[in-house]
């Protein structure tokens, strides 16, 4: 399906990128995009983003996710790969997958997401939005061209941007604010909103600095909005926060909040990262 409002002959980057062709029922074929490549292989957020779209394409989904989880075992290399996807249990109202990316012989990212169907019920918030400017009074950051994924969306930082040639300081912290959203705009939907939860630079480059080896282990999304939330929200920038806890023995953790830009909580990431010295 074409989301890209500016070309209607046009599709979107992140539609071709999370393209899965099926072979048989479960069963897809995708490829690797230029346009979401990461410094080594591809961005984690799209491979988050195709294995979300493999159970959402698939014809015995039932309801909307509230959890994925993805693991990422080996590197992924650029070109073709197959992605499978199977329903492990279907309740009357869950429904809990186990999802799997191969390249050849080797497993490149493996997940479980929890579906469901949602019911009006009681519901509050306990986190609050904070007090931000808007994004229009705040430029764009630029592109980092080692990592190209950045060019694929707009981010404009309210603190904690990306400053590898700052110093070190012992009271500099991990926490980062910003705006964001796809680049081109596209409205929003569960396929792009799982890559956009990783689309914070990692915690330590924020705290220190400084290049070093990293790479995302796990991450887990869990998704607060509806359908109906999500076209609410369109394709304007949605507001994201992300910290780091606790950075020792090669691993640190990244929590994240996105929200709408009319201050409802969308969704919530942790991941943990391993990093080299």
């Amino acid at each position: 399906m074409n989301t890209n409002p500016n070309n209607s002959h046009c599709p979107h980057p992140l539609d071709v990128a999370t393209l899965l062709t099926p072979i048989e029922t479960g069963l897809y074929r995708g490829e690797t995009s230029a346009a979401y490549g990461n410094m080594v292989g591809p961005f984690g957020g799209i491979i988050s983003a195709v294995l979300m779209n493999a159970v959402w394409m698939h014809p015995e989904r039932l309801g909307e996710p509230i959890a994925l989880t993805v693991n990422f075992a080996g590197p992924i290399d650029d070109g073709e790969f197959i992605v499978t996807a199977r329903a492990s249990r279907t309740n009357r109202t869950t429904q809990h997958w186990y999802i799997e990316l191969r390249q050849g012989d080797q497993v490149g990212a493996t997940a479980t997401a929890v579906f469901a169907t949602r019911r009006d019920t009681w519901s509050a918030t306990e986190v609050n939005f904070p007090a931000v400017a808007t994004a229009a009074t705040i430029e764009r950051e630029p592109v980092i061209e080692r990592a190209k994924w950045t060019a694929a969306y707009d981010m404009r930082f309210l603190h904690g941007g990306l400053d590898l040639d700052g110093e070190a300081v012992s009271d500099r912290d991990s926490v980062s604010s910003l705006w964001i959203r796809d680049e081109p705009p596209r409205p929003l939907d569960f396929v792009s909103l799982a890559a956009i939860c990783d689309a914070f630079f990692p915690r330590i480059f924020v705290r220190r600095p400084k290049w070093v080896p990293i790479g995302t282990v796990s991450l887990t999304t869990y998704f607060h909005a509806d359908a109906a939330a999500l076209k609410l929200q369109g394709d304007r920038p949605m507001f994201g926060t992300a910290r780091a806890l606790h950075f020792g023995k090669g691993y640190f953790d990244q929590t994240a909040e996105m929200w709408s830009d009319n201050q409802a909580l969308l969704a919530t990431s942790h991941q943990v990262v391993y990093y080299k010295e």
